[in-house]
């Protein structure tokens, strides 16, 4: 079977203080039609605009963005158009306003907007990027490769700057220094402004929080109800981020702990501590001698991916056991295609290694294996390993945007508090920067993405009134643990 390794998966006291009207609307120019073949999801229309590839030089070449609209049925209920973003970066959106429908976005929400979706900048359907990743290199996932010596990071240091050369060399090499989260925000805006709003509205999740943060940065007065849910700290995927992802896994891994010595069927434990015993266990021993295909590496990517959700507890808990028992692994439905992610991949490194500097210095990373190995054992011997980024063949064209407290209060932050993908730690970084702008709803629960997926009501109603009253809490809201 395909283990999931990607990262993935995806947040005014009263009104927005930008009001709809204040901001003179124009006639939209996009025209909708069909989506491409591969967005079967239905209800959506499909779309192109045209962006520069360097905003300095807006004149200049340009690119496609492919956008998406599931219209409101009630035109006299409209408000206007909630964009949306799942996460990544590397992650396409054209179908991600149809998921959102078809998992529980609630009417009120979908007659109050146009959900409109988009694939990023270098991204499926927008102009794409590749660096020619090969099967092989594909199936390593989304982390580098455990790492227990500086020998160990030294012989990732030689693929890393392998898979950088590919991206320097590829054929869209030429927009390796534009694919940034700084453009993709300036993007948004450029979407709004083809389809004829002053403002727009926005849930983003994950890596989404990021790219909502820079826009209502960049443009606090065309930004009207913000939802940023699964919340990246406010300086986006960087290096420190990339290490909290150790972290991650083991705020959230005692809730699967204790699923999995609650069903003896396993035989993974009695105890959440003989579960955690076994997790280490396993570990040292494929790093030793790898089972069906699946090294230490794979298996603590897998077991982090599977940590997105309490429903693959059960899928998490019969691989352990079966590389436990060198039994079959779980088999994938017949026919199931073996996807191609070069494009995935690739988008991911570029905007990763564009957005901000990485340490250029093999030492560096030596050390910081050194420290998460020992901080956070679970997972910090791979999140703090050397990746592609510290062999970028391009500089930053410009500084990060620094996201702050200026700008309307207009912005409703949501978290589960043990969400391994993005720590509670890093959301109470981006509250803290946002200042007044924002209030933050934490749900009691574990897991990546709070709404509509998540059960807790509490938090879920919270972005619901948010979206189609305006009506945010008075002050951060703590929601307490409702029953699975």
């Amino acid at each position: 079977m395909r283990i999931p390794l990607s990262l993935s998966l995806a947040a005014a006291v009263a009104a927005s203080v930008i009001p709809v009207g204040s901001v003179a609307a124009a006639p939209s120019t996009v025209r909708w039609g069909p989506c491409p073949a591969d967005v079967t999801l239905p209800g959506l229309e499909c779309s192109t605009v045209d962006v520069p590839l360097d905003y300095r030089h807006p004149d200049g070449r340009k690119i496609k963005i492919a956008i998406s609209r599931l219209a409101s049925k009630k035109p006299a209920q409209r408000r206007g158009v909630l964009l949306t973003n799942p996460g990544g970066p590397g992650v396409a959106g054209l179908d991600f306003p149809a998921i959102l429908a078809a998992t529980g976005l609630p009417q009120s929400v979908r007659d109050t907007y146009d959900v409109i979706g988009f694939d990023p900048r270098g991204v499926g359907h927008s102009t794409p990027v590749t660096c020619d990743v090969t099967p092989e290199q594909q199936a390593r996932g989304n982390f580098p490769k455990q790492a227990n010596t500086g020998g160990d990071v030294a012989r990732e240091a030689t693929y890393a700057k392998t898979l950088a050369r590919q991206c320097a060399t590829s054929k869209t090499a030429w927009m390796l220094p534009h694919t940034t989260t700084a453009n993709a925000a300036r993007d948004m805006d450029r979407i709004r402004a083809a389809l004829g709003e002053p403002t727009i509205s926005y849930d983003g999740a994950s890596y989404g929080t990021y790219l909502g943060a820079v826009y209502t940065t960049l443009f606090p007065e065309r930004s009207d109800r913000f939802v940023l849910d699964s919340n990246l700290g406010p300086d986006g995927y960087d290096v420190t981020a990339m290490r909290l992802f150790a972290r991650g896994l083991q705020d959230r891994f005692p809730d699967f702990a204790k699923f999995a010595a609650a069903h003896p069927e396993y035989g993974l434990g009695a105890t959440p501590g003989q579960v955690t015993a076994k997790y280490f266990d396993l570990a040292l021993r494929l790093d030793g001698k790898p089972v069906q295909g699946l090294d230490g590496t794979l298996f603590r990517g897998a077991t982090f991916g599977l940590l997105y959700s309490d429903a693959s507890f059960s899928t998490l808990a019969e691989i352990w056991q079966a590389l436990d028992t060198d039994k079959p692994l779980p088999a994938e439905p017949p026919g199931t295609p073996a996807p191609d992610l070069d494009n995935s991949v690739s988008s991911r490194l570029y905007t990763l290694c564009a957005d901000s500097r990485w340490p250029r210095s093999i030492g560096a990373y030596r050390r910081a294996v050194a420290f998460d190995g020992v901080r956070y054992p679970m997972l910090g011997g791979m999140t703090a390993n050397i990746g592609p980024c510290a062999f970028w063949p391009t500089d930053p064209v410009e500084p990060p945007v620094r996201i702050g407290d200026r700008g309307p209060s207009n912005i409703l932050m949501v978290q589960n508090l043990r969400d391994p993908g993005t720590p509670l730690a890093g959301a109470r970084k981006l509250r803290e920067a946002l200042g007044g702008r924002a209030r933050m709803v934490t749900a009691d629960q574990g897991g990546h993405g709070v709404y509509p997926f998540g059960k807790n009501t509490c938090a879920n109603n919270a972005v619901t009134t948010f979206l189609t009253t305006g009506q945010r809490p008075a002050h951060d809201l703590a929601c307490a643990a409702e029953p699975n």
